[in-house]
């Protein structure tokens, strides 16, 4: 009996539920929608800010939308992972139960509501994980790009809170008595967190990213002075601790470099070796921001690799920065170079018919 061939949406759905799985040993049907594109991480913002249901979000029907999590259900039974279902609550202070769906159908619900776990996950892992998924989220306060008025005053300020329809100021939501805290020392945030009986934490919009940054947090005055005390009085061994760290995770780096160069001189043979350990280390470096560190670089998927490979042909082997320097439009200079990238990559792909 002949095997069904999948369908391009199909694809789509698994290829998006694998990359979540490889990232975070589970997947949930957000993130396949945000894998495909369909949704974006401001429109799951306000969605977990509590404004509406969360298929009005996203960017299809909703038979497609219906299929893709149906999709990824037999997708994620077939691999045999495990089902469990997770609170949603919003970020508003009353912290209500998210909706997904038009309908609000029981069924629907659930089927957003279930995450699939990897059956390899430990099950000390499991346990901290559904403890996570349970918790309460942040209330989130908002560093506005544009101009506002409080819904409730009338007056504005540099920080707002979405409560309902509208934002408030920090007098009219009760937050003004809190201090802002930067971020940057996560020893400093995380004890000031726990020792504040409210806190929220601050996000700001990056266009350049197309998505809410974390800012730092506002905590209460005490709180703030007792975690400054505790990292003053521990700042030595912190110290150490981080030294411990960096060089761990100096040897993660290496070692994900290591099998990202490998897995480039299998899909490109006759890349040089050494231009093949250059790309890998463009590619991998932590905090790059690089396709490497994707969910799809990180499990060595071939298409995310081949874009690492594919960044370096254009920027090494053609003239595509001098065209840029010149002035020539990004798209056009793309277009001008993209015969010279692929003779390059046939030429690497198949080094016998090309010497």
């Amino acid at each position: 009996m002949a095997t069904a061939v999948p369908s391009k949406l199909e694809e789509r759905v698994i290829k998006a539920a694998e990359a979540a799985l490889a990232d975070h040993q589970y997947a949930t049907a957000i993130d396949v929608l945000v894998g495909m594109g369909w949704l974006t991480t401001p429109q799951v913002d306000r969605w977990r800010q509590g404004r509406d249901y969360l298929e009005r979000q996203v960017t299809a029907s909703l038979s497609k939308i219906s299929t893709a999590v149906a999709t990824f259900r037999h997708w994620a039974q077939s691999e045999g992972l495990t089902p469990s279902e997770t609170a949603y609550l919003s970020r508003s202070r009353d912290h209500r139960p998210l909706r997904f769906s038009k309908s609000g159908d029981p069924g629907i619900e659930a089927a957003y509501r279930t995450h699939w776990s990897s059956p390899e996950l430990s099950e000390a892992k499991k346990v901290r994980l559904v403890e996570k998924q349970a918790r309460a989220p942040d209330l989130v306060v908002i560093s506005p790009l544009k101009e506002w008025s409080c819904t409730e005053c009338g007056g504005a300020g540099d920080l707002l809170f979405m409560e309902g329809d509208g934002p408030l100021c920090l007098a009219c939501a009760d937050l003004d008595q809190l201090v802002f805290l930067p971020a940057g020392d996560a020893a400093l945030t995380r004890r000031a967190k726990k020792a504040s009986g409210l806190a929220a934490v601050v996000v700001r919009f990056s266009r350049s990213r197309g998505r809410y940054e974390r800012q730092g947090i506002l905590v209460e005055v005490e709180a703030l002075a007792q975690a400054e005390a505790a990292c003053l009085a521990d700042e030595e061994a912190r110290n150490r601790r981080r030294l411990r760290q960096a060089e761990h995770r100096s040897f993660q780096d290496e070692a994900f470099q290591d099998s990202l160069g490998n897995e480039i001189t299998r899909l490109f043979p006759g890349c040089p070796e050494e231009r093949a350990k250059a790309i890998a280390a463009h590619a991998g470096s932590r905090g790059s921001g690089r396709v490497g560190r994707s969910a799809a670089g990180r499990a060595l998927d071939s298409d995310a690799v081949t874009v690492a490979v594919v960044a370096s042909v254009r920027h090494r082997d053609t003239g595509y920065d001098q065209l840029l320097m010149s002035g020539v439009p990004r798209a056009e200079a793309r277009d001008q170079v993209r015969s010279h990238i692929q003779r390059v990559l046939d030429a690497w792909r198949a080094p016998d018919r090309h010497t």
